[in-house]
C-alpha cells in the first residue's frame, strides 16, 4: 500500500513537472513570437537566435515552403526555414552531446522541453503572424525578455531545460573550469553578433540583442530565487559584546563569533557574522554607530538564506520535489 501511494505521488509530481514544461515553453515561445521574432534583426542568443538568422538568410530559397505539405502552415515565415524547425534540428545533436559529455541528466524532459518550445513557436507564428505587438524595438526587447525569462524559469523549476547553447556552455565548463554563467553569456553573445550578417553591419541590432540576453538572465534569477532582501553582515568591533546583545535581544537574530587577528597590529579580534533583512540592517547600523563609530563592517546581499529564522532547508527540498 505504501509503495502504491509513493508511486502515485511520484506520478503526480512528474505530471506537475510536465505541466510546468508545457506552460513554460508556451510563455517562452510567446515572448519570441510577439516581441522578438518580428524584429528580424534581433538575435537573442540560443538556438532560436540561430533560427532567426537562418530564417532570414534562407528567404527566397523555398518559394513553395520548406516542406511542400507544410507550405500553407508555415507561410507566415515567408520562403525561409521556420525558426522552430531550425531550433529543433540543432537541439537534437546538442542533446546527444550533453548526454555523452555530462551524463543522462538531459533525458526525456529536455527533449519534451525543446520540442514543445519549437512547436509552440511555429504554431503561434502560424496563428498570429509576424507583426510585433510593440513596434518600438526597445519595448519589444524588454517585454520579450520578460516573457522568455519567466518561461525559462518555470521550465527550470520543473527540473528541465530547453537544451540549446546552455549545453555547449556546460560541456566547455566541464573541461575548462570557466564559470558556467560567464560561458553562457559568451556563447549567447557570439550568437547575438550573428545579427550583423542580417543587419548588414548595423551595430544597434547586436546591442539590442545584448539587452535581451541580460534582462532574460535577470528575470530567470528573480523568478527562481525571488526578491531577496537579506543581507549578510560581518562586524569587527571592540564593542562586540554590546553589538551581540543588540542582535540577540533586540533584533532577535542569531549570529556567529569568529576569531581573527589584525594584520597591521597583530591584535586578536572578535568578528560577528549575522544575517538580517533590510529594515533590521538599518537598526543594526544605527546601534553600531552609537556604540562604536570606528567599527569595520562588510555588508553582502545574499541570494538565498537557509536555516533557522529564514527558509528551512528541508522545506525547500520538499518543495523542489513537488
Amino acid at each position: 500500500m505504501k509503495n502504491s501511494f509513493r508511486e502515485q505521488f511520484l506520478n503526480m509530481r512528474e505530471l506537475k513537472h510536465y505541466a510546468f514544461i508545457a506552460i513554460g515553453t508556451f510563455i517562452m515561445a510567446a515572448g519570441y513570437v510577439f516581441f522578438i521574432n518580428p524584429h528580424e534583426n534581433i538575435v537573442p542568443g540560443g538556438v532560436f537566435g540561430i533560427g532567426i538568422v537562418v530564417n532570414n538568410l534562407t528567404q527566397g530559397m523555398f518559394p513553395n515552403g520548406i516542406f511542400g505539405f507544410m507550405a500553407e502552415t508555415f507561410h507566415q515565415y515567408g520562403d525561409g526555414i521556420p525558426i522552430g524547425v531550425v531550433g529543433w534540428v540543432i537541439n537534437i545533436p546538442l542533446t546527444v552531446l550533453g548526454v555523452w559529455a555530462l551524463g543522462p541528466r538531459f533525458g526525456v524532459k529536455t527533449v519534451i522541453g525543446f520540442s514543445l518550445c519549437s512547436f509552440w513557436m511555429d504554431m503561434l507564428t502560424t496563428w498570429y503572424g509576424t507583426e510585433p505587438l510593440a513596434h518600438d524595438v526597445l519595448l519589444s526587447c524588454i517585454f520579450g525578455s520578460i516573457f522568455i525569462g519567466v518561461g525559462l524559469a518555470i521550465i527550470f523549476k520543473a527540473r528541465a531545460n530547453t537544451a540549446g547553447s546552455d549545453i555547449i556552455a556546460m560541456v566547455v565548463n566541464k573541461y575548462t573550469g570557466i564559470p558556467l554563467g560567464q560561458l553562457i553569456i559568451y556563447v549567447d553573445s557570439c550568437i547575438a553578433l550573428l545579427s550583423l550578417f542580417i543587419a548588414k553591419g548595423a551595430w544597434e541590432w547586436p546591442l539590442y540583442s545584448f539587452i535581451v540576453i541580460y534582462i532574460t538572465g535577470k528575470v530567470i534569477d528573480l523568478v527562481i530565487d525571488g526578491q531577496r532582501l537579506e543581507r549578510s553582515v560581518m562586524i569587527i568591533s571592540d564593542k562586540h559584546e554590546d553589538i551581540k546583545d543588540f542582535i540577540i535581544n533586540t533584533l532577535e537574530r542569531g549570529g556567529t563569533y569568529l576569531d581573527g587577528k589584525g594584520l597591521y597590529q597583530n591584535e586578536d579580534k572578535k568578528l560577528i557574522m549575522t544575517v538580517v533583512n533590510r529594515k533590521e540592517l538599518m537598526l543594526l547600523e544605527d546601534k553600531i554607530h552609537d556604540v562604536d563609530p570606528d567599527a569595520f563592517i562588510t555588508i553582502t546581499t545574499t541570494t538565498e538564506i537557509l536555516g533557522e529564522g529564514f527558509k528551512d532547508l528541508r522545506k525547500k527540498i520538499q518543495e523542489s520535489k513537488c
